[in-house]
């Protein structure tokens, strides 16, 4: 059974960094792209980044510069932080399973949530305030 589960602080204030994990089971993180997204409330979704199977990275350029996210391929675990967090980056954060095979995934990454998305996890709401 594709489970992916996220998991994290509910609560982070400004200029703090946020850490969230993603723990997968059910697959392998060496056949399969992971990708994180958000909602704010209100808002639609919004890309936030993904990792490919052979560990490359894509970010959304205006995320870009308080973003990383790494994988422990052992551990089928996805790292997310984001750093410097304002109220802006509150959100319901979740991370998706691309339906791709290929050894770098850039085809499954992008900005419009229609491409090959075929399992997520129940998200996770993160606030920002003091």
């Amino acid at each position: 059974q594709v489970q992916l589960r996220e998991s994290g602080p509910s609560l982070v204030k400004p200029s703090q960094t946020l850490s969230l994990t993603c723990t997968i089971s059910g697959f392998s993180l060496s056949d399969y792209a992971v990708a994180w997204v958000r909602q704010a409330p209100g808002k639609a979704p919004e890309w936030v980044g993904g990792i490919s199977t052979g560990g490359r990275t894509n970010y959304n350029p205006t995320l870009e510069s308080r973003l990383s996210i790494t994988k422990d391929n052992a551990k089928s675990q996805i790292s997310l932080t984001v750093s410097s967090v304002t109220p802006e980056d509150t959100a319901t954060y979740l991370c998706l399973r691309l339906a791709c095979y290929d050894h770098e995934g850039y085809r499954c990454f992008g900005y419009d949530l229609n491409w090959g998305v075929d399992a997520w996890g129940q998200g996770l709401l993160v606030s920002v305030s003091s």
